[in-house]
């Protein structure tokens, strides 16, 4: 008798096991309000203009380049100026242009105010020494 008892709980334990599964499976048991809301008509708006519709957690995302503008995708050249690069490059080459420019106004400056040097001349030293002929004179 114990066997069978044994089976019995068994296979109840494996179907209540078997249901779970079958409704996870049908269901999608989810937590509830931990997940963002999910917008199915999302806006993608870019910067040509282009307006995108997608699904997404934001109701409207803004983007600088999509695919009717990128040049990899038109085969056109194009400068693309990812968030003010281009500016702050010219920015910073100007500013070291003008730093190069101070620095070398300091410099004549500096050299304007330094006294001339003058060179020192060394004479040689005539020394009269005594030789035969300066002692018969």
């Amino acid at each position: 008798m114990s066997i069978y008892l044994f089976y019995a709980s068994l296979f109840e334990y494996l179907s209540d096991f078997s249901n779970f599964f079958r409704l996870w499976r049908t269901q999608k048991i989810m937590k509830k309000d931990i997940h963002p809301k999910y917008y199915a008509e999302a806006k993608i708006i870019c910067a040509c203009g282009n307006i995108i519709t997608t699904g997404s957690t934001k109701p409207e995302i803004k983007v600088e380049v999509c695919s009717a503008c990128h040049p990899f995708y038109t085969g056109k050249k194009r400068l693309i100026d990812t968030t003010g690069q281009l500016d702050r490059f010219k920015k910073r080459f100007e500013k070291s242009e003008k730093i190069k420019a101070e620095a070398k106004k300091k410099q004549v400056a500096k050299e304007a105010k330094k006294k001339p040097k003058t060179k020192l001349v060394i004479k040689k030293k005539v020394s009269k020494k005594r030789t035969k002929k300066t002692a018969e004179k």
